[in-house]
């Protein structure tokens, strides 16, 4: 009895659709902290808090992901003992 999990892994389409995406929006902010009448001071507050924004997204990522890896390890462990246990069992040995 061999149960094979699906992969999820994502196509080459949205990996760059995601890069494009981010590519865009921080050019963008960039842009627009750059060409607003602002102070000197100002546009360096919303840079510095662009940048904590975007490592913290990044570190957000991360850990979900880690999370989600983890708990498939989890899941397979516990598949492997269930399969071991089934295979050992043996409904037709006389207990007693």
């Amino acid at each position: 009895m061999s149960t094979t999990s699906a992969q999820t892994k994502s196509t080459n389409a949205f990996l760059a659709q995601a890069a494009i995406a981010f590519g865009i929006s921080f050019s963008a902010n960039t842009i627009g902290i750059v060409y607003l009448p602002l102070d000197i001071w100002q546009r360096g507050f919303l840079l510095m808090t662009t940048l904590f924004l975007v490592s913290s997204c990044f570190t957000l990522a991360k850990v979900v992901r880690d999370q989600h890896e983890s708990s498939k390890v989890h899941s397979r462990i516990d598949e492997a003992r269930l399969e071991k246990l089934m295979a050992e069992h043996d409904p037709f040995k006389v207990v007693g």
